[in-house]
């Protein structure tokens, strides 16, 4: 058994030497490519979700599909950053969710920006001071995130990705006892999410809402006798400890975020694509928007309504489909919406996640 281990030992040692030849390789590569490219654009979400997809489809095992995604995520962020170190911002500080979507979608090997408000991650994008902002758009029991539709429709940034990542609550805090907390933070929608559990467990302590979990925890940290509902990585970060896990009261609790850029992105295969628009006030106007992705048999993953500040109760909607606007069907869609609204403004094509 301990000759067979040995060898079993070696051959490993063998393939990983292979391994570090064949990723030094392809980072030589990047950096020509790089090179060849000067100051253009460096991340292609399209060309990286084809080569995944690519992987995903080739894979025999034993990894699972998500094992070899991980993998070679890290493997590209870091062969990416070798071209160039990309500026990322998202909600802060540092322990957000949205940190842990960034982290997810890009790797751990760029310029993370944290900011106090999903405003500045918009303007901090315009501005051009960063490559790409992560910012939520909605969570699978809350629903669409406000400010981030009404920015969208304010401000004239594109879409380039999506992100989706589950959401586990921890209650944490300095205090080991959960009978001594008088006061929870969190952000309004995660008080919401955990709703329940509080109601069961801590019904009479005080929840105070602040802008992110986060900053939650960095209060809880100063006082023995407050809790945040933050994830296990901002309890790390804040040296807090964790009173109990998983205290959302939805199990498949899922956030989803948007990349938000400057740029357009060429088809994938397997794309996105985003609108909001304004029907004139007739009866009707949703189903003549809805008309022409049913005609087209163009599957229509999201509508859904804002209030448009413009006129007292007077709406936009904003609309996800199956599909690239440089797609044939789409683009048919798109023209016959433009023409039946009142206002349309595209948002992005981008890779599904």
């Amino acid at each position: 058994m301990k000759k067979k281990l040995e060898k079993l030992r070696k051959n490993i040692d063998h393939i990983d030497k292979k391994l570090l030849e064949l990723i030094s390789n392809r980072g030589t590569l990047a950096k020509e490519i790089g090179l060849l490219k000067g100051d253009g654009v460096v991340y292609k979400p399209e060309r990286e979700a084809q080569v995944i997809s690519k992987l995903v489809k080739e894979n025999k095992g034993p990894l699972s599909n998500d094992s070899v995604v991980n993998i070679y995520k890290a493997i590209i962020s870091n062969c990416r950053a070798l071209e160039k170190k990309l500026a990322i911002s998202f909600l802060g500080p540092s322990g957000t969710f949205s940190e842990e979507a960034t982290i997810k979608h890009f790797g751990e090997n760029v310029k993370s920006i944290p900011t106090n408000s999903i405003d500045e991650v918009f303007n901090n994008v315009q501005s051009e001071k960063v490559h790409y902002g992560v910012v939520p758009i909605e969570n699978s029991t809350e629903g669409g995130i406000s400010r981030t539709l009404d920015l969208l429709l304010m401000k004239d940034l594109k879409i380039c990705g999506e992100i989706t990542l589950p959401v586990h609550h921890c209650l944490i805090s300095k205090s080991k006892d959960l009978k001594k907390i008088k006061n929870i933070y969190a952000h309004g929608q995660s008080l919401a999410q955990c709703h329940d559990w509080i109601a069961n467990n801590l019904p009479n302590a005080e929840k105070i809402t602040v802008l992110s979990n986060a900053e939650g925890a960095k209060i809880a940290s100063k006082d023995r006798h407050s809790a945040a509902i933050a994830s296990a990585r901002a309890a790390s970060i804040f040296k807090l400890n964790i009173l109990q896990n998983h205290i959302e009261d939805e199990p498949n609790n899922t956030t989803r975020f948007l990349i938000l850029s400057d740029q357009e992105i060429e088809p994938s295969g397997n794309d996105k694509t985003s609108i909001v628009v304004a029907t004139k006030n007739k009866p009707g106007a949703i189903v003549g928007l809805i008309d022409p992705f049913a005609s087209r048999k163009v599957s229509l993953t999201k509508l859904e309504s804002r209030p448009s500040k413009i006129g007292m109760w007077e709406y936009v909607f904003f609309i996800d489909v199956d599909g690239h606007r440089e797609d044939a069907k789409v683009k048919l869609c798109l023209t016959d919406i433009e023409k039946k609204s009142s206002f349309m403004k595209f948002l992005g094509s981008y890779p599904k996640n």
